[in-house]
């Protein structure tokens, strides 16, 4: 594992945008990061990440089946008490997942090891699939790249496919995020083509948008009523909103489906670690609290049970604890849990965490998200990848 400097391209941003990516920049800062790029072995991806994502994967959804039986397990990962048996019961009907993202701590030597579970609304999915190929194919075309050049990458195809898996009879399906923002709206907008090219006829609302009729379905502002909608929208979320009374009775096949809170969850860390303790790509964790957490010494990682992109996340002992500021975005009133401290590796100073996705019950490609700090923040930088021949 190499990180690369590169010259970028002087069109890179018209180009981007041609394509829909349209958030390359964020307050201010550029998100698309092309003058460097993290190069891997065949043998670190075949060996290492891919493994890695497909048996985490497995352990996940043993563990969801343990905790869909179990109302102490639910309770300890903050489930509503009153939607527990619809979150259970949509892992008793097999409701399919579309996809989900393992962020990996990697330094190309070590076994990957897991910091957390994006199970639920992972972004970073378009610029994954498309842009980072897109800038493949060019740097390969005028001689940057060498010919054999290559991107753990399929997500492309293997999303369009698993929404054939999803619906292969075609159909109408909802498509909602919140509308107002940006990088949600377009990377619906990229899930949205996927599915027409798969044969399902997508239809935008806006979360905000959806409403409630007399028979108590939900409906988009034409009255038309979600029967099957993906939403870009975290469970935690809906499960504490005023509309959640009408999950249970509102018959919609959600994609990603209801028993995705248990793995969207941080408390699945000290699960997993509690059930496969060792485990070379697990990290030792534990619920805040417990006495265990004893054994992780003077430094270790507070993480919410709930948050986005590092926020309310902190590093506690040891000198990063002095520097490195806590991004407050109120998370964390649901409980907490505290994680091993083992920081990702540093190339020229820069901090990478490797995406890996996971599409259906395979590993589908990486993307790398790369932060000046030791935790990666909203701010952090998307960079490409490329498997050297």
């Amino acid at each position: 594992m190499r990180r690369l400097k590169l010259t970028p391209r002087p069109d890179w941003q018209a180009k981007a945008e041609a394509v829909g990516f349209v958030y390359h920049h964020t307050e201010g800062q550029a998100y698309w990061d092309e003058g460097v790029a993290y190069a891997f072995t065949l043998e670190q991806v075949e060996q290492d990440l891919e493994p890695a994502a497909a048996e985490l994967h497995d352990l996940c959804l043993d563990l969801v089946d343990e905790v869909a039986g179990s109302q102490a397990l639910m309770e300890r990962l903050a489930i509503p008490a009153e939607h527990r048996d619809f979150v259970a019961a949509s892992w008793r009907a097999k409701s399919p997942s579309l996809y989900g993202r393992f962020d990996f701590g990697y330094d190309g030597k070590a076994k990957p090891k897991l910091y957390e579970y994006n199970a639920d609304t992972p972004t970073s999915v378009f610029e994954a699939a498309t842009f980072q190929w897109l800038w493949l194919e060019e740097l390969i075309a005028n001689g940057t790249l060498p010919a054999n050049a290559d991107q753990f990458n399929s997500l492309f195809e293997a999303l369009r496919d698993r929404f054939k898996v999803l619906f292969p009879t075609g159909g109408f399906v909802h498509f909602a995020s919140d509308e107002d923002a940006v990088e949600d709206r377009q990377t619906v907008r990229f899930l949205e083509d996927l599915a027409l090219q798969a044969g399902v006829e997508p239809k935008f609302v806006a979360m905000d948008n959806i409403g409630l009729n007399e028979e108590g379905q939900f409906v988009d502002l034409e009255g038309f009523v979600l029967q099957a909608a993906f939403k870009l929208y975290p469970w935690e979320f809906m499960l504490r909103e005023p509309y959640a009374a009408h999950l249970n009775t509102a018959q919609v096949r959600w994609i990603e489906p209801p028993w995705k809170a248990i793995l969207s969850n941080k408390g699945i860390l000290p699960l997993l670690w509690e059930r496969h303790r060792g485990h070379p790509n697990l990290l030792e964790a534990y619920f805040e609290g417990d006495p265990a957490a004893n054994a992780l010494g003077g430094r270790f990682v507070r993480k919410p049970l709930f948050s986005r992109e590092g926020a309310n996340v902190e590093v506690v002992g040891g000198p990063e604890h002095l520097g490195e500021a806590v991004l407050d975005q109120g998370y964390g009133a649901e409980g907490a849990i505290v994680q091993a401290y083992h920081p990702p590796p540093e190339f020229d100073g820069k901090r990478p965490v490797v995406g890996a996705w996971m599409v259906g019950n395979a590993p589908a490609g990486i993307g790398i998200r790369e932060d000046d700090s030791v935790v990666t923040k909203n701010l952090a930088r998307f960079v490409p990848h490329v498997i050297e021949g």
